[in-house]
């Protein structure tokens, strides 16, 4: 029986229309509008795209958006100098630096200065210890996308056994921490577990961000376990034919090779059109969350961790 398909992109929009709602109850009823703020240095292409749509959807679910964009060549002075004047800003409720920043900036460094109640990427040193005790913090927008979708198809996730393969601070480690606080099983696994297949196919939970195209082969897989696939790898697609500059077509694929993992699996999602979508919606909701405990407002329900 073909694996139930996870739809990401369904998900964050029924996401957004539940922030959508909240931020105008906080509009109505208090007289305020949950703002956004999001830094963005150098001309990097993608990160530029990226940048665009968070601003567009802000804006889309009625909070206020403050795009901040420097060159390239930015003194890190600068940039903190800017994270401070946000810091202490009223009217801005999330503040987000676009990754990866130039070279010659220190990222640890940027990242720690932006207070931590307005840290809506969770990266902050002060929300990573939160997590780790689990204490209320910000929480990593993807991770956070990831359990939602897992609580949606699943309800419950208590006595499961879940493998997390990757151990970044930005998913990995996080991802483990919220399964942790939802009373799974969880290990963490990587390039270097040994008999990584016999880990990964004990697991009722798979979440593969380790990224590498199509590590995870659909033997590996349990039957009937749910597949979570961060991965979004760009590779060489032959069978398209040829750009007109001669060089091949590529095409998107994930961590988790998806015809034969959907073969077993039980639930799975799609790349793209899985984790990929909730990244944003759950920014945007990260946002609203920190606007409610800024303003000593019940949080929203359905929206955090």
């Amino acid at each position: 029986m073909a694996a139930t398909i996870i739809d990401g992109k369904a998900f964050a929009a029924e996401v957004r229309g539940k922030v959508a709602e909240h931020v105008a109850r906080l509009k109505d009823d208090h007289g305020i509008t949950p703002g956004l703020a999001v830094v963005l240095v150098g001309a990097d292409p993608a990160s530029q795209v990226y940048v665009r749509s968070k601003g567009k959807q802000t804006v889309e679910v009625g909070m206020a958006s403050f795009e901040h964009r420097l060159a390239e060549d930015t003194a890190e002075d600068e940039l903190l100098g800017l994270i401070d004047h946000l810091n202490a800003d009223p009217e801005v409720h999330g503040i987000l630096v676009q990754l990866p920043l130039p070279g010659h900036l220190n990222e640890d460094l940027v990242i720690n200065a932006i207070d931590p109640a307005k840290d809506v990427d969770g990266f902050h040193i002060s929300n990573v210890g939160l997590l780790g005790t689990g204490q209320k913090s910000m929480v990593p927008c993807t991770p956070l996308g990831c359990l939602m979708m897992l609580r949606h198809h699943h309800g419950s996730l208590s006595g499961m056994d879940a493998v997390v393969v990757g151990r970044s601070n930005i998913v990995g480690k996080p991802m483990a921490q919220l399964l942790l606080g939802d009373s799974c099983t969880v290990t963490i696994a990587h390039s270097r577990t040994r008999d990584l297949p016999g880990v990964v196919r004990r697991a009722d939970i798979v979440v593969a961000a380790v990224g590498r195209p199509e590590m995870v082969p659909g033997d590996w897989i349990k039957p009937g376990a749910t597949v979570i696939d961060v991965g979004i790898n760009r590779i060489d697609a032959p069978e398209k034919g040829t750009n007109e500059d001669g060089s091949v077509k590529t095409r998107l694929v994930g961590d988790c090779h998806y015809a034969s993992c959907a073969e077993v699996a039980g639930a799975i999602t799609p790349v793209p059109g899985g984790v990929g979508p909730m990244t944003i919606a759950c920014l945007l909701a990260n946002t609203v969350t920190a606007c409610c405990r800024a303003n000593g407002l019940p949080e929203p329900e359905g929206l955090t961790a």
